[in-house]
């Protein structure tokens, strides 16, 4: 039997697990609260609600299943669905006590606030702790559950995820050793990636090529795991490593002596004795990524409903100032490398570049019209935008999309720059608000470590604060 499903579908493992557990705690609670007798019973429900069936449905199935969505959302902005394969049982069980006391708490002040009966009694309180102690037993214990099952599968060398090792030397054959010793890490290595040694293997461990081949090696080999084991000093290196596997999908893990440089941007994953860090984690929390799309979808909303009069002006000043459309689009490059159109009031001539090529737009560029300048400088060239933002092609916060011409030939020149392409780009930004329009290479790398701070420090917090400055340099006419 291919039991390496347990890895690839544990997220819809989890969910059947907590159906039944949710459930099963519900029924307890139900069963303790109106069959058991311990408590004295409460009032019956009103007459209309009364005939058998329907009483049933009141009492047990409607609030089962509202209960049930509750906490598949909670645990789902939490994280406990989040990808972890390997996590340890403690972890595990440890993730759903802080969840569950989390939800019971609301749940208490919820029905508190609006005087619902239930928790606000002694017989209710009594019932929501057990309800929590049996939702604690049944949630927990099939995580616990499932983390032994896949425990004991990857110590037979089942379910591991297909790994490679950049690096050829001591610190490498080390960890290759280590991964070999604790299979329970959840890594098979494949193959070495040197930096230009010409053996074929190293301790019975294939050499699969060299760096400069590491975008092909991973694609071919189908690795899900890079470890970064490259020596010390090789902090130059290691950089260019990263941005070449930030073009794939294979998770970064890296040696923590290497990874000072990298401040900010990754997360400790000791397992085994191994210290292994993974580099640039996502920040945000499920909840918050949810959080900061319904914030997108509502601002997007309120904006494009709230200045849809001054979008008939400004189409009547661009159109009646200069020859052209109105709605500029143009190609740009998004979240993991995807293209889309993006949108823009027209603000300089038509067919700008048709003689130039792609290029940045410079200070006092002449390709501006006289209409064009003043929208650029209130940046009200970018109110067509907030469509892309309801299409999900952008957010209202994110680092600026670029053309795949620019984009291509910085990332052949930068290379952490293909970093920017892990989360949506924004109208605005970090960097759109610290730094002013690109107008050469040297400002592009300026303006990355304005992105990758972003990138490391990505906050709800954070957004709202980048939000309001950007209204301060728009009503200050700051825009180019």
């Amino acid at each position: 039997m291919n039991w390496t499903f347990i890895r690839n579908r544990e997220r819809t493992i989890l969910i059947l697990l907590d159906l039944l557990a949710l459930n099963s705690a519900f029924f307890i609670a139900y069963y303790f609260r109106f069959s058991l007798g311990i408590l004295p019973r409460p009032l019956e429900l009103p007459p209309e609600t009364t005939g058998g069936g329907e009483l049933f449905f009141f009492r047990f199935i409607l609030p089962a299943l509202v209960f049930y969505l509750y906490w598949l959302l909670l645990f789902g902005f939490r994280g406990l669905y989040k990808r972890v394969y390997g996590l340890s049982r403690l972890d595990a069980v440890l993730n759903v006590f802080r969840t569950t006391v989390f939800g019971c708490v609301i749940i208490l002040v919820v029905f508190t606030f609006f005087n619902f009966s239930g928790p606000n009694t002694v017989e209710g309180k009594v019932t929501l702790l057990t309800y929590w102690s049996a939702l604690l037993l049944f949630t927990a214990g099939g995580r616990f559950f499932l983390r032994t099952v896949q425990h004991h599968l990857l110590m037979r060398g089942i379910g591991l995820a297909p790994s490679i090792i950049i690096g050829c030397n001591s610190r490498a054959l080390q960890l290759y050793k280590q991964t070999l010793k604790f299979p329970a890490m959840g890594y098979k290595v494949i193959g070495y990636v040197s930096g230009g040694i010409e053996k074929e293997e190293m301790d019975g461990c294939l050499i699969l090529g060299t760096i400069e081949e590491l975008g092909q090696i991973i694609e071919e080999s189908g690795a899900e795991e890079a470890l970064i084991a490259l020596e010390i000093g090789e902090e130059e290196l290691t950089e260019k490593v990263i941005g070449i596997c930030n073009q794939t999908p294979v998770r970064i893990k890296i040696l923590p002596d290497l990874y000072r440089f990298l401040s900010g941007q990754v997360k400790t994953m000791g397992l085994y004795g191994v210290p292994l860090v993974e580099v640039f984690p996502v920040l945000m929390t499920p909840w918050e990524r949810a959080v900061k799309r319904v914030l997108d979808v509502t601002v997007s909303i309120f904006i494009l409903a709230f200045t849809s009069p001054l979008f008939l002006l400004i189409a009547a000043v661009i159109k009646t100032s200069s020859k052209g459309p109105v709605i500029y689009t143009q190609r740009r490059v998004g979240k993991k490398g995807r293209e889309f159109t993006l949108y823009k009031f027209r603000s300089m001539i038509e067919d700008a570049e048709a003689m130039t090529g792609a290029v940045w737009a410079e200070k006092n560029d002449p390709r501006i019209t006289k209409a064009g300048k003043i929208i650029r400088r209130t940046r009200l060239d970018e109110l067509p935008q907030f469509i892309n933002v309801l299409k999900g092609d952008m957010s209202l916060v994110g680092p600026r999309p670029e053309r795949k011409v620019f984009v291509e030939e910085f990332i052949k020149k930068i290379h952490l720059y293909s970093r920017r392409l892990n989360v949506k780009p924004g109208i605005t930004g970090w960097a759109q608000i610290k730094h002013k329009y690109d107008e050469s290479l040297d400002d592009v790398k300026v303006k990355l470590t304005y992105d990758l701070y972003y990138l490391e420090n990505m906050s709800l917090r954070l957004d709202l604060t980048i939000l309001l400055q950007t209204l301060a340099v728009v009503f200050k006419g700051k825009g180019q």
